[in-house]
C-alpha cells in the first residue's frame, strides 16, 4: 500500500518512549542509519548513560552474563525488579541464547521456587513471568499479553495468570496457551516497553540479524538498554538492511 503511493500515508519518525537526552535515542536513530552505536565502558560504574555494550565473544558467556546482569547487576545498579522490569529479547528461539533455552536458565536462577508442574515438555512456577500465545476472546486475553503465574492449585487443575490485576484462569489443559516469557523474540515484543531491555547480539543467529530488527529491539526500552556480544555480530546486522518483501503482486494491482 505504501509504495503504490495509492493512498495518503504518514511516517512516524519522533521517539517518545525515552526523553530527547537518552542515549536510547541517539543510539536508536544511528542504528536507523546503520551507524554503529555509542557506547559506555562494560560495566555500570558511574552510570552516566543508559545504553551499553558488553562485549563476549562466546553464546555461552553471553548467556552467563545475562544471568548475572538479570539476577545481581541490573537490580543493584538501577533498583529494577528482576522478573517484572527487565526483558531479555532475542532474534530467535534456538540457540544457546534463543528463547527456549534463556527461558529454562533465567527460571532456574530468577525463580527457583520447587513448587511447580511440567505440562507438555515446560515447566510452570508461581511467580514465572509468561505470555499468552493466541487470541482468547472468551477470556479477553490476546496474543503477545505478557503477566505472572501467581497460582497453581493441582487440586483442581488450574492455573491463575496475572494480567495487570486482572486474573485469569486456565485449566491444565489450556497451559498451552500461554509460554515462559523471561525471554521473548523481538518479534513478540513490537508494541510493547519495558523499563529495561537486555538482547544478545550474536553471529549464531547470523540470520536474523537484521537492522530493523536491531532498531526494534533498542527501542523497547524506556530507562535502559543492553547489548551483549560481538562488535561483528552488531555490525552484521547494522550492514542488514534488507526486510523481507512479501510477493503479493498487490502493488502493481493498485498502480495498474
Amino acid at each position: 500500500l505504501i509504495r503504490s503511493q495509492a493512498i495518503r500515508t504518514f511516517e512516524l519518525t519522533e521517539i517518545f518512549r525515552q526523553g530527547r537526552e537518552s542515549a536510547i535515542i541517539l543510539n536508536a536513530h544511528r542504528v536507523r542509519r546503520g551507524v554503529q552505536p555509542l557506547t559506555a565502558p562494560s560495566d555500570f560504574s558511574g552510570r552516566t548513560t543508559d545504553f551499553y555494550f558488553f562485549e563476549q565473544e562466546r553464546p555461552e558467556a553471553v548467556l552467563k552474563s545475562i544471568v548475572e546482569l538479570c539476577r545481581h547487576e541490573v537490580p543493584r545498579h538501577f533498583a529494577l525488579d528482576p522478573i517484572n522490569a527487565i526483558q531479555v529479547l532475542t532474534p530467535m528461539h534456538k540457540g544457546v541464547v534463543g528463547t527456549i533455552n534463556l527461558n529454562r536458565v533465567l527460571q532456574e536462577n530468577l525463580n527457583p521456587d520447587p513448587k511447580g508442574i511440567w505440562i507438555g515438555g515446560r515447566s510452570f512456577k508461581p511467580g514465572d513471568k509468561v505470555m499468552h500465545l493466541k487470541n482468547d476472546y472468551r477470556k479477553e486475553v490476546y496474543n503477545g499479553d505478557s503477566g505472572l503465574l501467581r497460582d497453581i492449585d493441582q487440586h483442581k487443575e488450574i492455573a491463575s495468570v496475572d494480567y495487570d490485576g486482572r486474573i485469569v484462569e486456565y485449566d491444565f489443559a489450556e497451559l498451552e496457551e500461554i509460554g515462559p516469557a523471561y525471554a521473548v523474540t523481538v518479534h513478540k515484543s513490537q508494541g510493547a516497553e519495558y523499563p529495561a531491555v537486555i538482547m544478545p547480539v550474536v553471529t549464531q543467529h547470523f540470520v536474523m540479524l537484521q537492522r530493523n530488527l536491531l532498531y526494534t529491539a533498542i527501542t523497547r526500552g524506556k530507562h535502559l538498554v543492553v547489548l551483549i556480544g560481538t562488535r561483528k555480530a552488531l555490525d552484521i546486522a547494522l550492514q542488514n538492511d534488507r526486510p523481507r518483501q512479501r510477493l503479493t503482486g498487490l502493488t502493481d494491482r493498485l498502480i495498474h
